[in-house]
This record gives structure tokens, C-alpha cells and sequence, in this order.
């Protein structure tokens, strides 16, 4: 049983972004149109799916100039980010989300760009270390600490986007790779951007209102 295991992990892609690649070819079967729903890539994923699934949903939130992507999976981030919060041990859905529909070529060109814009390096640097942050308890708080930017990304306001996806991204891929160091790293982009903005944002605003009016 463990060299069957050893065996099956060989033969695993390795890297979170092939990882994803993997899954959406697999499902695509080579249809340049294919289309997947948010239920069939989160029962694709199996093993590592919180990790695995809001990472896919996480990149067209990080890249430049992506459309009405971000705006559709948003909220799947959320809902999935608290289901960790609340310890459930896999991923669940509602069946209004589950059938949402995604493109397949989008989301492996959006893999692609990630990889051509710095994730393949990024990718290539995580590893297990700091395991107890990627334990139960330690998803649970991850989950937790989460929502923040995943609420962010859900807001269609400038500027609550981007770096917030950066930051659930790079937490993700820690998830995947059970690796602790870019949990907390993807944690202090995604809380600090969002803390930025609350507390710059409004600042901002009474500026501009005042430049407005003269």
C-alpha cells in the first residue's frame, strides 16, 4: 500500500500551476471550447481541493487586464474560504455555484500568463516547511483570516482586486504545497493591501471630492 502510494504521488504533476493545467486538460479532453463547471473542477481536484480550487479561482483576480473572470468567481472564494474557517474537511458548493459555467481556454491561458509573469518561478520556490500552519487548526485559521481579501475581490470598486488575489494566491499555492512560509507571506499581502485601503481609501475620496468642488 505505501509504494502503491509513493507511486501514485511519482506520477502526480508537481507544482500547483501544473497541477491546475493537468486537471483543465484532462477535463477539456483537447476541445479548444470546452467548458467546465465550478461542481466538476472542485470534484476534479481531489486531493488538496480548498488549496487547489481557490488557487484557479484566485489567478484572473492577480493578473492584469481579465475580464468578467474575476467578477464570476469572487464569490465561490468566499463561500469556500469560510467552509475552511469551519472546518469541513473537503469543499461543498451550492448547486446555484456548482453550475456555474467556465471557459476552459481562458483559464489555461490565464495559467499560462501566470506562469510567462513570475508564477512558474514562484511555483518552483515552494516546498513543505512550517507543516503545523498547514494543519487542520491551522486551515481553519488560514480559512479565517482569508475572507478578508476574498471580500475585497468581491467589492467591483479600483484597486480591491489584484494585490488581494495576489495574496489568496500565493496563500494557496502554501496550501498546496503545504508550505507555511507562503501561507503567511500571501496572508500579509492580502490583509495589509485591504487595511491600506480602509485606511487610505477614504482619504483619498474627501480629497478628490474637494478637488472637485474647488
Amino acid at each position: 500500500m505505501v509504494s502503491e502510494a509513493a507511486n501514485a504521488d511519482e506520477r502526480s504533476p508537481r507544482g500547483a500551476l501544473t497541477k491546475i493545467e493537468h486537471v483543465l486538460r484532462a477535463q477539456s479532453g483537447g476541445d479548444s471550447s470546452a467548458e467546465i463547471t465550478l461542481g466538476e473542477l472542485s470534484e476534479a481536484m481531489e486531493e488538496r481541493a480548498f488549496g487547489l480550487l481557490i488557487l484557479i479561482l484566485a489567478l484572473p483576480c492577480c493578473l492584469p487586464f481579465v475580464y468578467l473572470l474575476p467578477q464570476i468567481v469572487a464569490l465561490p472564494m468566499v463561500v469556500l474560504a469560510w467552509q475552511m474557517a469551519t472546518g469541513r474537511p473537503s469543499p461543498w458548493l451550492p448547486e446555484t455555484l456548482r453550475k456555474r459555467v467556465l471557459p476552459v481556454a481562458r483559464l489555461l491561458d490565464v495559467v499560462d500568463r501566470t506562469r510567462r509573469y513570475g508564477g512558474g518561478f514562484v511555483e518552483r520556490l515552494a516546498h513543505p516547511r512550517f507543516a503545523t500552519l498547514t494543519s487542520d487548526r491551522g486551515t481553519r485559521v488560514i480559512g479565517a483570516l482569508m475572507l478578508v481579501p476574498c471580500l475585497s475581490i468581491l467589492v467591483p470598486l479600483p484597486l480591491t482586486n489584484t494585490v488581494p488575489g495576489f495574496g489568496v494566491a500565493l496563500t494557496s499555492v502554501g496550501l498546496i504545497e503545504r508550505d507555511g512560509l507562503f501561507v503567511i507571506v500571501g496572508l500579509i499581502v492580502g490583509l495589509a493591501w485591504v487595511l491600506l485601503l480602509v485606511i487610505g481609501g477614504p482619504a483619498v475620496i474627501y480629497l478628490l471630492v474637494d478637488w472637485i468642488s474647488g
